[in-house]
């Protein structure tokens, strides 16, 4: 079983969108798949059409006594199943304050699942706490999606800095630009800076794409529906190369 989380500090980066492709791509390669929904507004929960995890323990989610395979749901594609986010996800942080080894309890409530799935994909909340200091222990790769924009970059200068100033795998973080327009000359000049800064970016691009802003209306993966040739193999691509560095 492999572990990739999809993360960053900032939110409207493209994670979630990216996420449920990602984890649809997984499936349909034939890959045991499971979407973990940590994030308490549970958008890739409802992409998947599945509703609040209404079996999620209010206080004990990070205790190794839970088990999570009550909480798993099926989704419409085959071997493609969703852990769905609940409203108390927000209270992650208190409960993982409470807990000693707090940096690691969501390896060991994952351990079980090892037989179960080839492939574990995490959509993470924006945000850098106990919360994502799990993740960043748990996963094989974490993808960080970057728009090619000031803000952006200075988000992963952030996280970059926390995981030296931490002591966290710098070899983890799998930034890639998302969002990206093609056309937009700014975007390209942001391209070629930020790769000169940091050697570790992932070749695959997502490009902006109306077919994912239009993934609330269909809930469902964008891959599923679109007919934009670029966009079904830019995650394609995406998937491929984090496979081809776990």
């Amino acid at each position: 079983m492999k572990i990739i989380a999809l993360y960053s500090i900032k939110g409207g980066v493209g994670k979630t969108a990216a996420a449920v492709n990602l984890a649809y791509t997984s499936a349909e390669s034939g890959n045991e798949t499971l979407l973990i929904d940590l994030d308490p507004q549970g958008a890739s929960s409802y992409y998947f059409r599945v509703g609040e995890n209404k079996k999620a323990p209010k206080h004990g989610f990070f205790s190794v006594k839970t088990k999570l395979t009550k909480q798993i749901k099926g989704s419409n594609y085959s071997k493609l199943d969703i852990l769905p986010a609940s409203f108390y996800f927000r209270n992650f942080d208190l409960m993982l304050d409470s807990m000693t080894k707090s940096t690691t309890r969501l390896n060991k409530i994952l351990a079980p699942l090892k037989d179960e799935y080839d492939l574990i994909i995490l959509d993470c909340p924006p945000s850098i706490n106990l919360l994502a200091e799990n993740v960043f222990h748990t996963s094989d790769k974490i993808l960080v999606p970057v728009i090619p924009t000031t803000l952006s970059e200075r988000t992963l200068a952030q996280l970059v800095k926390f995981f030296k100033d931490n002591d966290y795998e710098l070899s983890k973080l799998a930034p890639f630009f998302s969002m990206a327009q093609k056309s937009n000359q700014h975007h390209i000049n942001m391209i070629q800076e930020i790769e000169k800064k940091y050697p570790i970016f992932m070749k695959s691009l997502i490009g902006f794409s109306i077919a994912i802003e239009k993934m609330g209306i269909h809930r469902e993966p964008a891959l599923s529906y679109a007919d934009s040739r670029s966009l079904s193999q830019a995650y394609r691509h995406l998937f491929k190369e984090v496979m081809t560095k776990i």
